[in-house]
């Protein structure tokens, strides 16, 4: 079984301002963030076998691609067609959820780098910021609609 284990940092918007609506129908927004050293921890195991199991600390998640460790999984798996086998992804939850500090994403954010080492996939850091745009619009993301 291969393992890595990643912290998922938190994050504070100092500002916030709202620009707009966009035509996805996000806002634009411009914020002063920063980060904080309270974070989740993310661990990553492949082992033989299919599938992928979450589990965390808080019973109330969701375990499926309605998560976005899960949703950011699945697409890294779509984009790449990496076999993992077994994937295990355990999320220990220490930043508040729904809190407006990036919990989520940040753990998304983990597992696609983390996933990226574990399996070795080389991906370039423009590869991996397109992923995950394409798993959330507040995920790190250059904002293009074409594939790097």
């Amino acid at each position: 079984m291969k393992t890595l284990t990643r912290q998922a940092p938190a994050k504070l918007n100092l500002t916030l301002d709202v620009l707009g609506k966009r035509e996805d129908g996000y806002h634009e927004m411009k914020m002063v963030m920063t980060s904080v050293t309270l974070a989740d921890t993310v661990t990553l195991a492949s082992e033989p076998g299919e599938g992928i199991v979450l589990s965390s600390n808080l019973g109330f998640l969701p375990v499926d691609g309605k998560n976005l460790a899960v949703s950011a999984a699945l697409r890294l798996k779509e984009e790449t067609g990496a076999d993992w086998g077994k994937l295990t992804i355990g999320l220990e939850k220490r930043v508040p959820v729904c809190a407006g500090m990036a919990g989520g994403s940040s753990d998304a954010a983990a597992v696609l780098v983390g996933l990226n080492e574990l399996l070795g996939l080389g991906l370039t850091s423009d590869r991996q910021i397109y992923n995950s745009a394409r798993v959330g619009s507040d995920l790190p993301n250059s904002h293009q609609e074409s594939t790097p």
